[in-house]
């Protein structure tokens, strides 16, 4: 399961939801979603313009996580 952080590295950074929404050209709706749930569905387009608006590389922005009840 892929996990997003773009709260985290948005928070390490000191950018709010507005300001990222502002930056990354992204619908605020779709920050908000993402920062709410991680594990939301965006595009590699709206990643890559988030990653550009944080300054970051897009595989900084993701985690893979075990799905829940995998292996048994």
């Amino acid at each position: 399961m892929i996990r997003l952080k773009i709260k985290e590295v948005a928070r390490e950074k000191g950018i709010s939801q507005a300001k990222l929404s502002r930056l990354a050209d992204v619908d605020v709706r779709v920050i908000q979603k993402v920062f709410r749930n991680p594990y939301s569905h965006i595009s590699l387009a709206t990643l890559e313009k988030i990653a550009r608006a944080l300054g970051s590389d897009p595989r900084d922005l993701i985690e893979v996580v075990p799905d829940e009840g995998a292996g048994e």
